[in-house]
């Protein structure tokens, strides 16, 4: 698992490691704390990976999720899907990268029954599947630092030309 740190380099670090995940046959999901993020970062993927990109959140229509998931379920991939927490229960079979954009984002938190923080949930998907995780921020949460800290994650600093952060005790 790898926490990615920093500014205007990340996204070009997350296509970069989608398209080798994507190289391999493997199937990526990023995962971004919005709707409106998603829909900025669309024609972006759509420039790399074409159409092959599904997108899965509550504005799609109920068909679109459903042909997504039966894409998952029944087509051979490799697959690139954009979506909100929700695409985290997907059926995936070949999942090889799961992103998480801004992964210190409060959006992430699902506070209602079924109780979950899809960062977390992520990395576990991630163990689940053998599948490599990069959680991507330019503040990350104090979790995911200590997880650097502690040796679970490994913490690249992306090129930074927005000035430095220093964190304060």
């Amino acid at each position: 698992n790898v926490l990615l740190e920093g500014g205007p380099g990340r996204t070009g670090t997350m296509v970069s490691a989608a398209a080798a995940t994507i190289a391999k046959g493997r199937d990526v999901l990023l995962l971004v704390p919005e709707i409106g993020l998603s829909k900025i970062l669309l024609p972006v993927l759509e420039e790399y990976f074409g159409d092959s990109v599904m997108v899965f959140h509550s504005e799609e229509s109920a068909a679109a999720r459903r042909e997504a998931a039966s894409a998952l379920r029944h087509e051979s991939g490799p697959h690139f899907v954009l979506g909100t927490k929700s695409a985290l229960f997907l059926p995936f079979r070949n999942i090889g990268l799961v992103i998480v954009d801004e992964e210190h984002d409060q959006s992430y938190k699902h506070d209602s029954t079924p109780r979950f923080i899809a960062r977390d949930t992520a990395v576990m998907l991630g163990e689940i599947h053998g599948a490599n995780v990069l959680l991507c921020s330019l503040t990350p949460s104090l979790e995911s630092l200590y997880n650097c800290i502690s040796g679970r994650y490994v913490h690249v600093l992306a090129d930074r030309n927005d000035g430095e952060v220093e964190i304060v005790d």
